[in-house]
């Protein structure tokens, strides 16, 4: 979109934080609807404060993984690598591979033809 590109290792990490976050907040929240609690309830039983706890360090995860992830974009903007017309250099044939990295406006004024690449049989 921006032509830049996110580094890897920071998408890893932004990646596995959010996925630890959102598993912590939603399991312990099936647990706890299998012990009777009601949703959308302000109070709980004392019983039932451990799950309500992991749930909650889960949602300060996930909060924390959004903010750098905002950070990362705003960095990636500014100072991220541009990206090349053919990041993985496999020589593609097709149309994504045949412009730059963000495309222009108006990139095809009319629907190209993709021909086939002849292959020696």
């Amino acid at each position: 979109m921006t032509g830049r590109m996110i580094p890897e290792f920071a998408g890893k990490i932004h990646f596995w934080t959010t996925f630890i976050g959102v598993n912590l907040i939603f399991f312990p929240q099936h647990f706890l609807g299998l012990q009777g609690m009601p949703r959308r309830y302000i109070d709980y039983p004392d019983a039932m404060a451990g799950w309500n706890m992991v749930s909650s360090i889960g949602s300060y995860i996930a909060f924390a993984s959004t903010l750098f992830f905002i950070g990362l974009l705003v960095w990636t903007m500014m100072n991220g690598r541009r990206a090349t017309a053919d990041y993985w250099d496999t020589g593609g044939t097709t149309w994504e591979w045949t412009v730059s990295s963000p495309p222009p406006f108006h990139t095809f004024e009319e629907v190209p033809e993709f021909k086939e690449p002849r292959h020696a049989h």
